[in-house]
């Protein structure tokens, strides 16, 4: 017998089940690649203002000219939170307009490492090539990952490297086994990054930290993959609308073929209304191009770039790699064929110890 309306409530019931089952299906994805994604953030680092705001002073004085001032830390930077701060080494490469500085802070009971950020004519026309450049190395030993040879070079082959790790070896002779915490800030940043990667990868150094202000993009997904698995302890700041860390440019349509930033990110953002008005730091998702935290807002600011937390993070005045140095930083600092200079801690204590035998300003 047939019931009159049957195959319209058949065909109902179908749909019904049907839907079900796609929405259960979609459930249970959901839940899969939630669970991923958490289990990916508990394994990345907590963020620790305080310790942002102590590294920000450091990758701020490493900008510094005066070299005498900086390797004795004497200079207006080297104070505040990062006061009695030990160089161990300070290298300036003049070859390629870079410097760093490696030290101990016994107050973080850690070997801290910074790069100085650009210091070009412009910083304007800095920022307008990082638009431009392009994936085209392969980093060595990590398949399918890539990143732009120029933030690489800067690093790895440069007179930086070698002065970093031997400087990194006689501070842990001096001190012992330290933590090391590697910072920098915009281009300074890229080259922590690496910094970072190599003391893991190539030195097997324990407990490395990593944390960076308005870095921009390093390399490709793969290469984000394979960085946050090595060096999870890594947070990367940014600030409002800096424009730096949005380039190179992210293509979110071609994520295998686009730079792509490693986590994770802390954004620093003002909130509020009128008079009201709160900074917020927010600790950003594990996928490292959080959609809610910088890549939200437009990346259109070059002020933005150039102060955290208060702290101006440029050069005192915008030139060609200018370095000053007195009479003093000439005698005991070691300078090759091509200018480069190396002050290291034990020519820094023979100078304060001849000199205040001399009764000199020292």
């Amino acid at each position: 017998m047939v019931v009159a309306g049957q195959p319209e409530y058949m065909g109902k019931r179908r749909w019904f089940i049907l839907a079900i089952f796609v929405c259960l299906f979609a459930f249970s994805c959901g839940r899969e690649l939630m669970a991923e994604h958490k289990h990916a953030d508990n394994h990345l680092t907590a963020y620790n203002h305080s310790l942002a705001t102590i590294l920000v002073e450091y990758a701020s004085a490493v900008y510094m000219s005066d070299l005498t001032q900086l390797f004795t830390w004497t200079c207006s930077r080297c104070s505040g939170l990062t006061a009695g701060f030990d160089i161990i080494e300070l290298l300036v490469d003049v070859e390629h307009c870079l410097q760093s500085f490696v030290g101990v802070a016994k107050d973080l009971n850690a070997i801290v490492i910074a790069f100085r950020g650009t210091q070009e004519h412009s910083i304007q026309n800095w920022i307008e090539d990082l638009y431009w450049k392009q994936l085209d190395i392969n980093y060595p030993g990590m398949p399918d990952a890539m990143v732009h040879h120029g933030f690489y070079s800067a690093y790895h082959n440069t007179t930086i490297r070698p002065g970093i790790l031997n400087a990194v070896e006689r501070a842990k002779k001096y001190y012992g086994d330290l933590n090391i915490i590697v910072t920098g800030h915009s281009m300074g940043g890229a080259m922590a990054a690496f910094c970072g990667l190599d003391l893991v990868v190539n030195t097997e150094a324990k407990n490395v930290q990593v944390m960076t202000f308005g870095q921009p993009r390093v390399g490709n997904a793969a290469f984000a993959s394979y960085y946050s698995q090595l060096v999870p302890n890594t947070i990367r700041v940014t600030n409002e609308h800096d424009i730096v860390p949005h380039l190179p440019p992210f293509y979110r349509y071609f994520p295998q073929k686009t730079y792509h930033h490693f986590p994770r990110e802390v954004w620093l953002h003002n909130i509020g209304v009128g008079s009201l008005v709160y900074e917020v730091e927010k600790v950003c998702d594990g996928s490292g191009e959080d959609p809610n935290c910088s890549r939200s807002v437009a990346g259109n600011s070059i002020a933005d770039h150039l102060v955290y937390f208060g702290v101006e993070l440029m050069c005192e005045t915008w030139r060609s790699c200018g370095i000053v140095m007195d009479s003093l930083a000439k005698e005991y600092g070691k300078m090759d064929v091509k200018g480069n200079i190396v002050f290291s801690r034990d020519s820094i204590l023979r100078m304060k110890t001849e000199t205040n035998m001399g009764g000199d300003r020292m």
